[in-house]
């Protein structure tokens, strides 16, 4: 059995000259940009890319959409709590005038009553 035997300069030289010749034959059976298959895979890039903008459009308008419906609610909601505010604000002048009359009217009973006698 014969050991391993240590590559020489032209046993290197051939080696990468054969790798070199590899990669160009590579390179030389790569279509070009006028063949109709990249052409092809071209338009379907593009297309995609087309479908993609578009649904971000889509996905952004709804987006503001949205926005714009909890804006408006907000906004309800906001007017509907002053709305109670007031009333309730008016419930309460109501109550204290009711309040006031109660306590002047029981007042001028015992005022009066004070007097007759």
């Amino acid at each position: 059995m014969s050991g391993f035997k240590e590559p020489g300069f032209t046993d290197r030289q051939k080696a990468a000259m054969q790798a070199r010749q590899n990669i160009l034959n590579k390179f030389r059976a790569q279509p070009g940009p006028d063949d109709p298959e990249v052409k092809r895979r071209q338009a379907e890039r593009e297309a995609i890319a087309a479908a993609r903008a578009k649904a971000k459009e889509a996905k952004e308008a709804a987006k503001a959409e949205q926005k714009r419906r909890e804006a408006e609610a907000a906004a309800a909601e906001a007017a509907r709590i002053a709305r109670e505010k007031e009333e309730e604000a008016a419930r309460q002048a109501a109550l204290e005038a009711e309040q006031k009359a109660r306590r002047d009217a029981r007042y001028a009973a015992r005022k009066s009553k004070g007097k007759k006698k």
